[in-house]
Parts: structure tokens; sequence; C-alpha cells
């Protein structure tokens, strides 16, 4: 029999589904962008174009299995620990798209003049794929044993056998198969809060510098610094808003894990959890409408892919040599 939903899961639902409504077609148009934009082949918009395939499959993976759990559905336990990991590998990955963008971003303004034959295309290739690695063997932690199975808090008390292997059948929520241990001491305070901190500092440099460059208004062989840096100003901002807007998107989050850890008889209202779970998911349809409004190239391209293919009226040829088109903002 399959559990009932009520009014209050019900409005979640309908929540969820607007959030994938918007972050699927958004940031399935920012790949598209990149792919038809050859302006937009530079490793900081691969990067992004990393951090998109990403939200995409929070809209379309991570969502539709959160409303699943919301559901509650009776399940075998590593059934529900497969469906709670994406999140994590999704998370990760985000996390470590943004850092390798402040990092292009910092080489930008300290090399300019190497920077081209340090950062290649075949090295944002490496980086991406090393992200991508590296963030599915942090989001399958838990398949690996750490969870609440290996803890006792796994749900034991609904042990269930099937006659083969005797798993444990339980009602499948986040917190019944993901263990706080691990979201707090291993997710947040390895791999979330030290790369948001050293972004942190990484854009912070990156301001001081291009300050630094923009007073001294020296000459260089590469061209005009103050429209250089100018250039570097305007899309190192757009990005930082992207990191500050994931940082207050998931830091409630997992704030609330830390409360939950830390202090087992603090009652938190569930509203609250429901909030920050919105503003995690959220997070993937906030970046295409930054990119919409602060950065040019993805605006311009944006208007002609929907002109092209969607209004049926082709739009005249964007000059990509344009001087109007040809700053990164």
């Amino acid at each position: 029999m399959s559990p009932s939903i009520s009014a209050f899961q019900a409005a979640y639902i309908g929540i969820e589904v607007l959030i994938a409504l918007v972050s699927v077609p958004g940031n399935v148009l920012v790949i598209w962008a990149v792919k038809v934009n050859q302006a937009l082949r530079d490793a900081t918009f691969c990067f992004i174009a990393s951090l998109a395939v990403a939200d995409v499959a929070v809209g379309a993976l991570v969502i539709p299995l959160a409303i699943l759990i919301n559901i509650g559905p009776r399940t075998y336990f590593h059934t529900c620990l497969k469906v709670a990991c994406p999140v994590l590998i999704l998370t990760q990955s985000s996390i470590l798209a943004l850092l390798a963008i402040a990092v292009d971003r910092y080489l930008r303004v300290k090399i300019p003049l190497r920077y081209k034959t340090v950062v290649t295309p075949r090295r944002a290739v490496v980086a991406i794929t090393g992200c991508w690695i590296l963030s599915f063997v942090v989001g399958l932690t838990p398949m690996f044993g750490w969870n609440n199975l290996s803890t006792g808090d796994g749900g034991e008390r609904d042990w269930l056998a099937n006659g083969s292997v005797g798993e444990p059948v339980i009602e499948c929520q986040f917190e019944k198969v993901i263990s706080m241990e691990y979201m707090v001491y291993f997710n947040f305070f390895v791999w979330v809060l030290p790369p948001l901190l050293l972004m942190v500092l990484i854009y912070m440099e990156v301001f001081y510098l291009i300050r630094k460059q923009l007073n001294k208004k020296v000459s260089a062989s590469s061209g005009d610094p103050q429209k250089y840096y100018g250039k570097e100003l305007k899309i190192a901002k757009s990005l930082a808003l992207i990191l500050f807007l994931f940082a207050l998107s998931w830091l409630p989050l997992h704030i609330l894990n830390c409360i939950t850890l830390f202090c087992p008889s603090c009652h938190m209202p569930r509203i609250l959890i429901y909030i920050a779970i919105f503003l995690s998911h959220g997070n993937s349809a906030m970046n295409p409408i930054v990119y919409a409004f602060r950065i040019q190239k993805f605006r311009v391209t944006f208007l002609k892919i929907w002109n092209d293919h969607f209004r049926c009226q082709p739009a005249p040829p964007v000059d990509e040599d344009a001087p109007a088109e040809r700053p990164d903002d």
C-alpha cells in the first residue's frame, strides 16, 4: 500500500517541481551556450558548464529522489542509501567547480601574460574530471560503510528478514540512512566549509590584485590594463555573487545538521527544515539567472539561441570580435 500524501507534502512537492522546472531548462541553456559560442570556450566557462551539469542533475535526479524520500516509502536500507547519495555527489561537484573557477580567476589576474600557457584546455579537462571523481568518492562514502546501519541507528527495530540477506526494511528518509557524524565531521567540516573559506580568501586576493593594477595604470604588452583588469573585475564580481548565493543556499542546511548532531534534544520546527531544503535545491535555479543578467556573453548567446531555435526568427549573426561583445562582462 503506497503511503498517503498530506496537504503539507503536496505543497512541498509542488514547490520542488517548480524549482526543477526552472533549474533544468536554465542550466541546459548554459551548457548549450558554452557549446555554440566559441567565445565561451575558455577554462572559466568550461568550469561553469561543469557546474551547470551538476545543477541539471539536481533538477532532473535529486529533486525527484527528494520527493520520493519525503513521501517515505518502506524499502531496503541500502536501496534508500542509494537514493540519498546523489545529492552528496552533486553538492560536492558544485563546490569543487566553484573552487576551480576561483583558482582560474586568480591565475588570470596573477599571471595574465602566462595564463594561456598554464591553463590549457587539456589541463582544464583534467581538472574537471578530477573534480567529478573526487565528488563521487566523497558522495559515495556512506555506501562504503559510513552510514547509520554500521553505527546502529539505521532502524534495526524495523528489521524484516527477506529470507536471503536479512537486510532491514525502513521508512526511507535521509536522516535514517546517512550518518550525521559523516554529514558534519566529514562532509561539512572537511569538504564544504574549508573550500568555501578558501574561495572567500581567493576572491579577496583577486579583488586586491585587480584594484592594485587599476590604481597603478601601467602599460602592459597584453593590451590596455584598464580594459583588461576592468573586464576581470566585472566578471569576478559576478562569480563571487555565484559563490555568495551558493553559501547562502547550503549553509542553513549544514547548520541544521550540526544542531541535530550536537543538540539531539533541540526541537527544530518542520517548516525551518523545509526552507533549508528549498534553499539548497533552489540554488541550482539561481545560477543561469545570474549569468543572464551579469555576464554579457551569456546574455547575448541566450538571446541568439532563443531567436534561432524557439522563435523561428533567426537573429543576425553575432560578431564575437565586435568591440561591444569582447568583454567578459
